[in-house]
């Protein structure tokens, strides 16, 4: 299986600015994801960056990257981009690791790949975990989705789904036994076609009432495949807390 993997690195973030730089046990984060991402057995590897420091310190570790439009309003429309640029073929796969994500395992990308070459139909592929917490089930910053017998994304919502009607009346305090609770895991498998269309269409209302884009590639009828895993992988970077837990990690290792 062939796939490509491309790592949308932008420099501006609101909680921790230059966040691709920042050092890891002697090296720039964006260069740590890139490591993972070299694992994971990609015919092609590449950085898309906004930030000239960024491209620099990639290109100085000898690897591929491509500089972008500051005005990407998400990184699918980053990734939409450079598989126009690079004049990739409609069918190929592209996987997109968030370049936060220092700790991804290199066969979670891969399965994520295989996972959307196994269903022809797909536009897209992610991955989801059971939920055994209330708490992070009732939890608007936790993204839930509801799958249907195929595996695919029936939907994906910030709300707590599936309701659990008759239980929820009772208590709500734990989960219900044997409900489908999923939570969502931000990575992507896209096919190349899919991304160079996506920047054409038209924002979906649901979108931008759950504030989720995949949302506007189901409104417009792109199935979604979902790997379901046993449990959560290795948290990104999104805080100073994130940062030390991961530095702790690398110097333990």
């Amino acid at each position: 299986m062939n796939f490509k993997i491309v790592i949308p690195a932008r420099h501006s973030s609101s909680r921790l600015p230059g966040k691709p730089l920042l050092d890891i046990a002697g090296r720039p984060m964006v260069l740590r994801v890139l490591d993972r991402a070299l694992e994971a057995g990609a015919e092609e590897v590449w950085v898309a960056t906004d930030h000239a420091g960024i491209a620099e310190a990639v290109q100085a570790a000898g690897a591929q990257v491509v500089l972008t439009s500051p005005d990407h309003p998400s990184g699918t429309d980053r990734l939409a981009e450079v598989a126009t640029r690079l004049g990739w073929d409609d069918d190929a796969l592209v996987v997109n690791v968030q370049g936060d994500e220092p700790l991804i395992p290199p066969a979670l990308i891969r399965d994520a790949a295989a996972a959307l070459a196994a269903d022809r139909e797909a536009a897209i592929a992610t991955a989801c975990h059971p939920l055994t917490s209330a708490e992070e089930f009732f939890n608007p910053n936790v993204v839930k989705v509801v799958l249907d017998a195929r595996g695919r994304a029936l939907y994906f919502s910030r709300a707590p789904i599936p309701w659990a009607r008759d239980e929820f009346a009772k208590d709500r305090s734990v989960l219900p036994a044997g409900l489908p609770a999923f939570r969502h895991i931000g990575l992507y498998a896209y096919r190349a076609g899919f991304l160079k269309r996506y920047a054409g269409l038209a924002p979906s209302p649901l979108e931008q009432w759950e504030a989720l884009e995949q949302l506007r590639a189901m409104a417009h009828g792109f199935p979604i495949q979902v790997m379901v895993l046993d449990h959560a992988p290795p948290g990104g970077v999104d805080t100073a807390e994130d940062l030390e837990r991961v530095r702790q990690v690398f110097a333990a290792a």
